[in-house]
């Protein structure tokens, strides 16, 4: 297993989770397994994401997916997200 941390910047939160949710599927068959989406409690529309991968290979091979990034800009994240790849220590 292995875990990719998300931190990014949207416009809006409902329509950046209205597209979220709409890539689950594709998520799936990519190989995620759990995902935990935190908002901050200062700025709402600033989040962190967790994704939970069956692999590593398979979590960085979704990062740079054409998807990936076409979803990110029609969800309306700001700027480039900061994402890490973690291992349960």
């Amino acid at each position: 297993m292995a875990t990719m941390l998300v931190q990014h910047h949207v416009k809006d939160y409902a329509a950046w989770k209205s597209v979220f949710d709409s890539m689950a599927d594709l998520r799936v068959s990519n190989g995620e397994v759990s995902h935990k989406i935190y908002r901050d409690s200062i700025d709402p529309n600033k989040l962190t994401v967790f994704n939970t991968w069956d692999t590593l290979e398979k979590a960085k091979k979704f990062a740079q997916s054409d998807e990936l990034k076409a979803a990110m800009g029609k969800a309306g994240v700001e700027g480039a997200p900061t994402i890490s790849f973690l291992k349960e220590a």
